[in-house]
This record gives C-alpha cells, structure tokens and sequence, in this order.
C-alpha cells in the first residue's frame, strides 16, 4: 500500500484560514472553539484546533461539520474562505 501524502492542498489551506479568521471576528480563543466542537460530539483539543489552524493537521469532513456548527456558518464557507458569506 503506498504511503498517504501527508501535504496540505489548496482547499485545505484554504478551510485552515476561514477558520482561524472566522474564530478571531468573533473573539473566540482556541480553547473556547474547541470546547465548543468537543460539546457537538466531535471532541477537539485546543491543540488540534492550533494545527488545523496552521494547517500542520488535515481537517476532515467530521471536523470541517463540527467546526462550521460552532462558528455557526455553513460548511461550505470554511471551504471557500470567509467572503463567501
């Protein structure tokens, strides 16, 4: 089986970014949005949430769903970056 490429694609840079701009606008540290994704049933530490953010850590559908519930904003805005509200 050939090793998965562990390397960030543009989407996911992207989703990195809306991210960490969308928790900032709201004045949300990374513990705060991560307890938040952790009290929807997607547990997240604050820890994981930094290497999403920094896109050191690939941001599954799962997580991409939990987080865009707590930043209340649809799913499809983490993908395309913030001006797509």
């Amino acid at each position: 089986m050939a090793a998965r490429s562990l390397e960030i694609e543009p989407a996911g840079i992207r989703t990195a970014r809306s991210v960490e701009i969308l928790r900032t606008e709201r004045g949300l540290a990374q513990r705060a949005l991560a307890a938040r994704v952790t009290a929807l049933g997607r547990p997240m530490s604050n820890t994981m949430l930094s290497r999403i953010e920094r896109a050191q850590r690939r941001c599954d559908i799962d997580d991409l769903v939990a987080l865009a519930q707590a930043l209340r904003v649809p799913s499809l805005v983490l993908l395309q970056g913030p001006s797509a509200m």
